[in-house]
């Protein structure tokens, strides 16, 4: 088992994302070795149900048999109950910037075997190999190791315990994402000057590009939180009925913006010399794992936003597929291609540009979900996507 003193340093990976906007989400992760990866799990295995007994309702982040789902339910609750006073901000550099006596500190808290806390304290200056030199930092729990997210929810508790409902609202916090409902905006000031000053306690701080007061009204502005934008809306009433006003979701222009250039990515230019069903069935799968969690709220409008650059996408690249010179790809905004490209063997004439044929070979698969008719019924979308054959 791994020591303080020989407890084998992580390998960092930095992503790169060719879109600036998407550049601010962006964190340096580093990957431990197996044997290391093997023991933080054993240890998160014992950690966890003691630190369990102690943590909020008001966490939700990477906690047994909690999902951001369930953070997202209450921001509907509170939104019933009258609290239109959101405070939403992000702890700049969370997981880089716990100091390790302070949260050692934490741990100590509930466990007092000196075992298991050297064996902590190993996993924390373990290091990070970068170009063939180690570098040991005095804060953070490295993205990308199985027992980080429990230890900075150890250290955050402290953030949740220290709160009181009455005087500074209801706080929903997923890892280093919170957001506080509140009734009046003065409780709303006093619960971010109270966040800042538990933050501060902690050697953390709110990200300023993030943290905002937002007021809901219809016809006001909104939030974003979880990956959806959350703002008031009035349904359209029935025959003689006023409508209801309700806190509507969709999946925020961040997301729209990344399923897009995901489907851009397995439908590149590149990749025309493989298999159409492979990459198919590459796009099935990515459009069924992001509708499944944005199915929940009213993104009947986003969705079918994302089926018909989806569609656009596919139909220009079965067409190109196997071409001596396929045609330039649709910009990133959407736009269609030229409606006719010559391709191998073929005139202008016969080798024009055609979705609707391109699409029968496509299968058909896609994401079609009806618009929400009843605002209090929350899992308003349906999911209906048909696999490729052969996929």
């Amino acid at each position: 088992m791994p020591t303080a003193a020989n407890a084998s340093p992580t390998q960092p990976i930095s992503p790169h994302n060719p879109e600036p906007q998407l550049q601010e989400r962006q964190y340096e992760t580093t990957i431990p070795t197996v044997r290391d990866r093997v023991v933080q799990a054993a240890s998160k295995i014992v950690l966890e149900p003691i630190f369990e007994a102690d943590m909020l309702d008001c966490s939700f982040g990477f906690r047994p048999r909690r999902s951001a789902h369930d953070a997202l339910q209450v921001l509907i609750d509170e939104c019933w109950q009258g609290r239109r006073w959101v405070v939403e901000t992000d702890i700049a550099s969370c997981f880089e910037a716990i100091p390790h006596d302070r949260l050692m500190t934490a741990v100590q808290e509930r466990v007092s075997d000196q075992g298991v806390l050297k064996l902590v304290r190993s996993m924390l200056r373990a290091g990070v190999m970068d170009e063939g030199s180690v570098r040991r930092p005095v804060t953070g729990t490295p993205q990308g190791g199985v027992v980080s997210p429990l230890l900075a929810n150890i250290y955050l508790h402290r953030v949740d315990r220290s709160r009181d409902v009455a005087r500074h609202g209801v706080l929903a916090r997923y890892a280093d994402d919170l957001v506080v409902m509140c009734r009046s905006r003065g409780q709303a000031e006093a619960a971010l000057e109270q966040l800042r000053a538990l933050l501060a306690g902690l050697g953390l701080e709110p990200k300023p590009a993030k943290t905002r007061i937002v007021r809901l009204q219809v016809g006001g502005e909104g939030f974003d939180f979880l990956g959806f934008h959350h703002r008031l809306v009035r349904s359209q009433g029935r025959t003689g009925k006023a409508g209801v006003t309700f806190l509507a979701r969709w999946p925020a222009k961040q997301a729209m913006q990344h399923a897009r250039q995901r489907v851009r990515e397995l439908t590149d230019r590149s990749r025309l010399l493989l298999p159409v069903d492979w990459v198919t069935g590459q796009v099935n799968r990515f459009l069924r794992g992001w509708a499944a969690y944005f199915r929940y709220g009213n993104s009947a409008d986003q969705f079918d936003k994302i089926n018909g650059y989806a569609r656009m996408r596919m139909a220009w690249f079965i067409t190109s597929n196997g071409a001596r010179t396929a045609p330039a790809p649709p910009d990133s905004a959407g736009s269609t291609p030229s409606e006719t490209h010559s391709v191998s063997g073929e005139s202008a004439e016969t080798g024009s540009f055609e979705p609707a044929e391109a699409m029968a070979h496509f299968g058909r698969g896609h994401i079609n979900i009806p618009k929400a008719t009843n605002p209090e019924y929350h899992p308003v979308g349906q999911v209906r996507t048909t696999d490729t054959p052969n996929c």
